[in-house]
């Protein structure tokens, strides 16, 4: 067996080694092509010395950008001081951090389990929310996201399901409401939500063994497209898991912490959820999620012996992250910022719209939108290939960018751009895309 020892590669090299050493797992998605020596602030460098504008955030979690000074600080202190535990330990960091996210949350979110991924979270979510009712049945959108482990798979229907034998049982699918493409229509041809929540409830009724347990939604749909329900839609949501015995779970794995201009997306609604989870935005960056819920439900886990014993739960090191998290969006009032750029950004989405007209739709919230292409805007037919071709040009351009491409749709940029971006580097990434968009439209 040969030594492990490091050895200066090629650029030949390291794809060779790429290919023969490293599982791939996105799919039928590839590796972008591009070696990514360092990050900082919105921009990503490449070992040839390209300049990349990132406007996906990484995988949608480095909300401060990459390398900010006060992340670097932390991390440096807190490895020095404490880093990892034994999972029944508890460090200050731990127990601060639940403090100050419960401070800002709405009552009676007040509990917190401190974790480190979104499919974590949510597979402790489901958990509770099944021990808690002593029911087992799922409900979430048809184009949800909300993990690939056990339970969190099985309650995501954007991709992932074929090929892996059954899913957990009693998860059920409801549509998504989709103002740009209504399934149920009024007289007018808008989406008429209330009667397509009423349908897809009818269903579920039919198809439950009585045991419904939680429904467990994302506020704005992400991998399913960037698609924002109607407002009173979660409402409307909450009373029907309220007449059944449900509780209503939120996954604010991207919309979470300022990202939408508002604390938390779901403040939009009104509403509270029983059980709140994030992730990518708490740790910024860094393996740092949360599930947080009300102290009565908590009691009633406890008191049923709520078990969800993991390696990295509580760990004071990304504790800390998360504290300085919340420093710098209290400190630089983020949320403010998010809904300034986000408003400067959707400004200059519709201008390129105006000036395409394979840009279909629009959408999004804050510093998180989504860009609809179409081949017919009286149509809605999408492409794949538009889709890919864009994607492609912007990265041979200096911009990365991320595409949504699903059944029944066209293809859907997800902008993501850090919270500390600049107008400057948001216009540059438009300038970009706009370049891009006519590229490829002229191509096809």
């Amino acid at each position: 067996m040969a030594s492990p020892t490091f050895t200066p590669q090629s650029t030949d090299d390291f794809w060779a080694d790429t290919d023969r050493y490293l599982v791939r797992y996105a799919g039928a998605g590839s590796f972008t092509p591009e070696i990514i020596a360092r990050a900082a602030g919105s921009f990503l460098y490449t070992e040839s010395g390209r300049e990349i504008l990132d406007f996906t955030s990484g995988q949608m979690s480095a909300i401060l950008g990459h390398s900010h000074p006060d992340i670097v600080a932390t991390v440096r202190r807190q490895v020095g001081e404490l880093d990892h535990l034994f999972s029944g330990m508890l460090s200050r960091p731990v127990v601060d951090l639940a403090r100050r996210l419960a401070g800002t949350l709405p009552a009676p979110l007040e509990k917190a389990l401190l974790l480190t991924t979104g499919a974590e979270s949510n597979e402790a979510a489901i958990r509770m929310a099944k021990l808690v009712t002593g029911k087992h049945e799922i409900v979430s959108f048809a184009r949800s996201w909300h993990g690939m482990t056990q339970a969190a798979a099985s309650a995501t229907y954007s991709a992932g399901r074929k090929g892996y034998g059954p899913a957990a049982p009693g998860n059920f699918a409801i549509p998504a409401p989709h103002t740009y493409r209504p399934d149920f229509t009024t007289a007018t041809g808008e989406l008429d939500w209330r009667k397509q929540l009423d349908f897809s409830f009818d269903l579920i009724d039919a198809q439950s063994v009585g045991s419904l347990a939680a429904c467990i939604v994302e506020p704005i749909l992400s991998s399913g497209g960037v698609v924002e329900p109607p407002l009173g839609y979660f409402a409307a949501l909450q009373e029907k898991c309220r007449e059944r015995g449900m509780l209503l779970i939120l996954d604010e794995a991207q919309t979470g912490l300022c990202r939408t201009g508002s604390w938390y997306a779901f403040e939009r609604d009104g509403i509270v959820p029983d059980i709140l989870t994030l992730s990518k935005t708490l740790g910024a960056g860094l393996p740092l999620a949360a599930v947080l819920t009300s102290a009565e439900i908590e009691q009633a886990a406890h008191d049923r012996g709520f078990l969800f014993f993991t390696t990295h739960v509580a760990d004071p090191l990304v504790a800390a992250v998360g504290n300085t998290v919340l420093d710098v969006l209290v400190r630089d009032r983020l949320d403010v910022r998010a809904a300034e750029l986000g408003a400067f950004l959707r400004g200059g989405l519709e201008r390129i719209a105006e000036r395409h007209n394979v840009v279909g739709d629009i959408r999004g919230r804050g510093l998180l939108a989504g860009l609809e292409l179409v081949v017919d805007r009286e149509t809605k037919e999408g492409s794949d290939e538009l889709g890919a071709l864009v994607t492609r040009r912007c990265l041979e351009l200096g911009l990365h960018m991320n595409i949504v491409q699903l059944p029944g749709m066209g293809g859907v940029f997800r902008i993501a751009p850090p919270l500390t971006a600049t107008e400057d580097e948001l216009s540059l990434g438009l300038a970009i895309l706009d370049e891009a968009i006519g590229d490829a439209a002229a191509r096809m």
